[in-house]
């Protein structure tokens, strides 16, 4: 984390502390999963299974649950976690990530019980969730899902297939959204909790990505769950989702930031080092520009990252236009940052394997997943337009 940054108004001293202390930790206990070769499946999830328990174990997943009702999320520190471990690497990043994704739900509308149960062990680095929202025909279009649930006296009995599950397939137990049968839109949804062992629920298939990470399709047919499995009210399921990636949205854009810092610190390195035609290549105007260029874009993707981390921790109501815009600039922005690396570092960084290359390909899906930048753009004008329409009011 920068120094610099973090000295902006935005933070209190609990939060410059916690990214000093986390990243001397990810330097000294996780640097050996950062560099690891994560091509085969097994060693993957063993790893995030590990980085999850030293997390956990060192009380750095305090930040990921909300273990009781009263307590809120400090966005800030979600984001400064995910900035930093995202600097140091990328599936660092993303097991720390899934921790709070996948209980998020919980932690906004559980009950008491399903806090002591599920979110206890998640903070302790004991237990793995996964978020289990999107499906074949309906991933940004949340309302078009057809994974189905029907009331059976006290139980619920859910049919269905989701994919692009991260942690499918490794994790204890996911939070499902799933439409009651028979009804339509968004209302119809409610949110559950599938414990892994559940009869009837199965992997489907590994999904193999750019930048491994566990990720699958997952299936259930006819998974039966008690009542205690549902989260929040029946029908609430739309808003439980929304909620969840209004907290969760900016600490996407902390990550691409993260990425992209990396790539300006093997950048600055390699452009010190280089040299082309007898000079060295930090000396040339076009470096200069592209390096200044880069810098813009850090500082930018910052700003738009913590005030929508400070919004969503200090401001009542939802943060969704702020989110939405942390989460587009920021991931857009670090591609062209990444991208720019790759440029600089020439022919080797195309090399499979160098850090800039490792960077091009994890940052790639941050563009799509939690709302692509597409989606995101028109949450940001449909806000626009609703407050014209606001002000047109007032006149």
């Amino acid at each position: 984390m920068e120094a610099d940054v973090l000295n902006w108004p935005f933070f209190e001293d609990r939060h410059r502390k916690i990214a000093a202390e986390l990243d001397v930790f990810a330097r000294e206990e996780l640097s050996e999963f950062a560099e690891a070769d994560h091509s085969d499946d097994a060693k993957l999830d063993a790893d995030c299974r590990e980085i999850v328990s030293r997390l956990g174990k060192a009380g750095f997943l305090e930040a990921s649950c909300q273990a009781k009702a009263e307590d809120r999320f400090d966005v800030r520190r979600l984001c400064l976690s995910r900035e930093t471990l995202a600097r140091r690497g990328g599936l660092l990043d993303f097991a720390f990530a899934m921790q709070g994704l996948g209980t998020g739900p919980i932690s906004l509308f559980g009950s008491d019980s399903q806090r002591q149960e599920y979110l206890v062990p998640v903070m302790a680095g004991e237990k793995l969730p996964a978020f289990a929202l999107s499906e074949p025909d309906a991933g940004s279009d949340v309302g078009a899902m057809s994974t189905s649930f029907v009331q059976e006296g006290d139980n619920f009995r859910l049919n269905g297939t989701k994919t692009w599950i991260s942690n499918g397939g490794i994790a204890d137990f996911y939070v499902v959204f799933a439409r009651e049968q028979g009804s339509s839109g968004a209302k119809g949804i409610s949110a559950f909790i599938l414990d892994a062992d559940t009869p009837g629920f199965s992997v489907a298939e590994r999904i193999q990505v750019i930048a491994p990470h566990p990720l699958a399709a997952i299936t259930f047919k006819d998974c039966i769950l008690p009542a205690s499995a549902r989260i929040g009210q029946p029908g609430q399921g739309f808003s439980i989702a929304m909620s969840t990636l209004d907290v969760f949205r900016p600490t996407v854009g902390a990550a691409a930031l993260g990425l992209a810092r990396r790539a300006m610190d093997e950048t600055l390195a390699r452009v010190h080092e280089r040299s082309v035609f007898g000079k060295g290549l930090n000396s040339f105007q076009i470096t200069q520009s592209k390096i200044g260029e880069m810098s813009v874009n850090l500082d930018a993707a910052a700003l738009l990252v913590y005030r929508a981390a400070w919004t969503k921790d200090n401001v009542e109501g939802p943060a969704t236009r702020e989110a939405a815009t942390a989460k587009y600039f920021a991931t857009e922005f670090a591609q062209k940052v990444i991208d720019e690396a790759v440029q600089l570092y020439g022919g080797l960084g195309v090399v499979s394997g160098m850090p800039v290359e490792v960077l091009y390909r994890e940052i790639r899906a941050l563009r799509i997943y939690e709302g692509t930048s597409e989606i995101q753009k028109l949450v940001i004008a449909k806000d626009v337009f609703k407050r014209f329409a606001e002000g047109q009011k007032t006149k």
